[in-house]
């Protein structure tokens, strides 16, 4: 498994892997300034603007071992 699951705090996946905002930049999520990225798992995050979070996951995990 990789190192981000989507059960993780957006903000805690961007504090620790900072690599990831391409990731969610990709996907349209420049939100990660907004007062639900503090709260949001990747999952909800991912739910609630329509992309799939395992497949997320797989593209923050790519990027970190990269």
């Amino acid at each position: 498994m990789g190192k981000v699951t989507k059960d993780m705090g957006i903000l805690d996946i961007v504090q620790q892997y900072p690599q990831a905002v391409e990731v969610f930049q990709k996907y349209g999520m420049g939100c990660l300034g907004c007062a639900a990225a503090r709260f949001e798992n990747l999952e909800a995050g991912a739910r609630v603007h329509g992309f799939d979070p395992d497949q997320m996951c797989a593209d923050i995990n790519a990027l970190i071992e990269e």
